[in-house]
């Protein structure tokens, strides 16, 4: 603790006699100065106990010494030293009334006690103070540094939060928390993650100190960021009910330091890992199964024993590329969280990932393909696994071009299978064959001389049978049958044909589909 002026008044070589202000003796003191100015304001940072004689002062003024009182306090001056035998034998009555009515605590110095004692005192329990600070960081600085290098990050949250006598927490680059202690700190660190988020779109480092005054805890809350490079690579959160001391901010930096390590090494990691998952996913689609699970080994080895998801994802047109790396960075942190494992892979401006089916990474990349302002178009395979690898990188690039033509965010090709061909019709180039196809068809029935389209697709709706297609239309068989001769005189080409009846199913499909 750094000095006070009660430590002072008990220092028994001082002598030190309190006229006024006992109640705010456990001031601090940052430094003990001495002035014989009239006005020793313009020189004063606060925090000092002042050291006078009155030399220069009419000590016996009531008004001039009410002011004068009134400026050092204001002023932040924590006390003021009177030496008594000096230019005054006793604290002078008017000096001694502006104490009291201001709580400035006053401090007798008795003329055997010189200036240069007091001076050295604070001097010498300020730099204890500093000294006990600087070891108890150090201290902190190796218990941090062994719960890094042995425990991870989690541990070393732990031990910060013990230190600060507070709590901390670690924010991942997503902005969600994964380690707070103790452990309500997490709902707290929760409540936080909108300051996070500012905190992530400037440049690192970066700090910001952010309070709840709405709330009961009333803690002050420190917001540091980790990373070397120009983006914020995650958070860190510590909260105290007061401003950090010198030994906290030592911890503090000290946790920064060591997480920002942790978090440039993750990132030297992770281009290794996303170049061995480049070498596995090129085995798996040349169908090298075994070869692909004999690299993976214990890394990606799990991911290969059960069903995962092959997802393909690319910019929609002129979009930020930042974000493929934000939804790998969603995917990879929802998958850390739960200790799934995803192998992400970019891929000449496409992000290609293999992801558990049914984790909680897929189900990120679902949520995040939700999420509005994000220009991402995303294609999803059904479940597969090692030996349909192939299988599954086509189905995935499927719903991504579907995905593509519709303008959603995401498709997954299940949703292919079970749906309806019908909305793969709206295409351009499937309309534009449809349009010419049937185009000679609907200038005849634009004259009035009948209704050949209607009668065509009641015709193929029945599969050729004439009483019912008839029935349908509401006219005589041998109307439709004249109808249908009429068709394939017009087009040039025989109803008999399984291939032209296809081809003018879909042509009618095309050009009748709602979404155009």
């Amino acid at each position: 603790m750094p000095p006070t002026l009660a430590s002072l008044v008990q220092h028994s070589a001082l002598k030190l006699t309190v006229r006024a202000g006992h109640e705010h003796l456990d001031r601090p003191v940052r430094w003990a100065h001495v002035s014989e100015l009239a006005d020793p304001v313009p020189y004063m940072e606060g925090g000092e106990l002042l050291l006078i004689t009155a030399m220069k002062l009419d000590a016996e003024d009531p008004q001039a010494m009410r002011r004068y009182v009134r400026r050092l306090s204001r002023a932040g001056v924590v006390g003021l030293g009177f030496a008594i035998g000096v230019t005054y034998d006793t604290v002078p009555d008017a000096l001694l009334d502006a104490a009291r009515e201001e709580g400035l605590p006053l401090l007798e110095v008795p003329r055997r006690t010189p200036f240069l004692a007091i001076s050295k005192e604070v001097s010498a329990a300020i730099s204890a103070d500093q000294y006990r600070a600087v070891t108890a960081g150090f201290e902190a600085q190796r218990e941090l540094t062994k719960a890094a290098l042995f425990d991870g990050p989690a541990a070393l949250i732990a031990k910060l939060a013990a230190h600060v006598e507070g709590w901390a927490a670690l924010y991942d680059t997503s902005g969600a928390v994964v380690a707070a202690a103790p452990d309500w700190a997490a709902r707290r660190a929760a409540r936080l993650t909108a300051d996070v988020a500012r905190l992530r779109e400037r440049t690192a480092p970066a700090s910001v100190v952010v309070g709840d005054a709405d709330e009961a805890s009333g803690d002050r809350v420190e917001l540091q960021s980790l990373g070397t490079g120009r983006r914020v690579r995650g958070a860190l959160a510590v909260g105290t009910g007061a401003p950090l001391g010198t030994a906290e901010r030592y911890a503090v930096h000290s946790a920064v330091a060591l997480l920002t390590l942790t978090t440039e090494r993750s990132r030297s990691l992770q281009a290794a890992e996303q170049r061995l998952g480049a070498a596995i996913l090129r085995m798996l689609l040349s169908g090298q199964q075994d070869h692909a699970r004999a690299v993976a080994g214990d890394l990606y080895g799990g991911l290969l024993d059960a069903p995962f998801r092959l997802v393909i994802a690319e910019l929609a047109g002129e979009a930020d590329p930042a974000g493929l790396g934000a939804l790998a960075e969603t995917m990879e942190s929802a998958a850390a969280r739960c200790g799934e494992t995803v192998l992400v892979v970019p891929d000449a401006g496409r992000l290609v990932v293999l992801a558990a089916d049914g984790g909680e990474a897929v189900a990120a990349c679902l949520a995040h393909a939700g999420a509005e302002g994000e220009d991402l178009v995303i294609g999803l395979s059904a479940p597969a696994g090692p030996i349909a690898a192939a299988s599954a990188y086509k189905q995935a690039e499927q719903a991504l071009s579907v995905a593509r033509r519709r303008g959603k965010p995401l498709v997954e090709h299940e949703d292919l299978v079970a749906g309806s061909v019908l909305p793969l019709l709206a295409d351009d180039a499937v309309r534009a064959f449809a349009d010419g196809m049937l185009r000679a068809l609907y200038e005849h029935d634009a004259t009035g001389r009948g209704d050949l389209v209607a009668s065509l697709r009641a015709w193929l709706s029945r599969h050729g049978q004439w009483d019912a297609a008839a029935a349908d239309l509401g006219v005589h068989r041998h109307t439709l049958r004249y109808r249908m001769r009429r068709v394939e005189e017009i087009l040039g080409r025989s109803l008999d044909d399984p291939d032209v009846r296809m081809e003018l199913w879909l042509a009618l499909k095309a050009t009748s589909t709602p979404d155009g």
